[in-house]
């Protein structure tokens, strides 16, 4: 279980596709073949591609990241309410310098660096973290904030040691062995939170074959948003929140939803905000 919650915590999701550069390098494939479809159907069928799954998850090193989404909440002193805040790159899906893979993964790396918040992912040890340093390594990006150790665990933050109090990976701590690994969608949903809207993960390389980068930066978002309830309901579970700061800080993250698709540009989270209030009143009689 979790041993604090720290002043500043980030609950983030990444989103990404097969790497059609990475096809062309590793798969031999010739400059005269130029649609990233084709390139990325070879990389499945490389991967084991078959009738019943033609697009196969593939090592995260063969993918390139196409969005981040952070929830952030921040304590600035002891009595005072916590200020959360909804960040996505890229900020603008519209402009190729912002999503453009070495601007995600560098402006994200900085900040972490940076800012030295408490992580907060689901499977973030083996997946999230992983495709971040991969690419970054790749991409030629230097992160040296983020990539900084300790010489003793307890002398400092230490993003890389499994178990760490800054890297809270919510499947290692509520999954189990094999089949028995819950996914978010089914912590969540039973939990009352949001969990897929129409969209999983599947469906995120056909949305950017197409150009449509917005609709992947707001799914990411939802699951941003689902992983940080999720890291609630855990905190409190844990008893870091009473039952009354417990629904305090819900009412937060709903605060946070309404000012976001009324007034911040993100129209989409009406969606989740009413998805979310069906989920509360059907569990509300457990």
């Amino acid at each position: 279980m979790i041993k604090n919650v720290k002043e500043r915590v980030w609950a983030f999701d990444l989103e990404w596709v097969p790497d059609p550069l990475a096809g062309r390098l590793l798969h031999g494939i010739p400059d005269s073949v130029e649609s990233p479809r084709e390139i990325m159907q070879a990389m499945w069928r490389a991967g084991g591609a078959s009738d019943e799954d033609p697009t196969p998850f593939l090592k995260t090193v063969l993918c390139r990241i196409v969005s981040i989404a952070v929830v952030e909440r921040r304590v600035k002193g002891e009595d005072e309410e916590p200020t959360l805040a909804l960040l996505s790159l890229p900020r603008d899906p519209r402009s190729d310098d912002e999503a453009r893979e070495a601007s995600l993964v560098a402006t994200f790396l900085e900040a972490v660096g940076k800012h030295r918040p408490q992580l907060v992912g689901f499977n973030s040890q083996d997946s999230d973290l992983k495709i971040l340093i991969q690419r970054g390594v790749i991409l030629g990006v230097q992160a040296a904030g983020f990539a900084r150790r300790p010489e003793k665990p307890w002398e400092g933050i230490d993003y890389f040691a499994r178990g760490s109090d800054w890297n809270v990976d919510l499947k290692e701590i509520l999954g189990g062995w094999g089949k028995s690994v819950p996914s978010l969608n089914e912590i969540a949903v039973q939990a009352g939170i949001p969990g897929k809207l129409g969209v999983d993960g599947n469906d995120v390389a056909e949305m950017w074959l197409r150009g449509r980068l917005a609709e992947i930066v707001a799914y990411n978002e939802f699951d941003a948003l689902t992983t940080y309830l999720v890291w609630l309901r855990m905190a409190h579970f844990a008893g870091f929140f009473t039952a009354e700061q417990y629904a305090r800080e819900q009412q937060h993250v709903q605060a946070l939803i309404e000012r976001e698709s009324t007034t911040g540009g993100k129209p989409h989270l009406a969606r989740y905000l009413k998805e979310w209030d069906r989920l509360r009143a059907a569990i509300a009689t457990r």
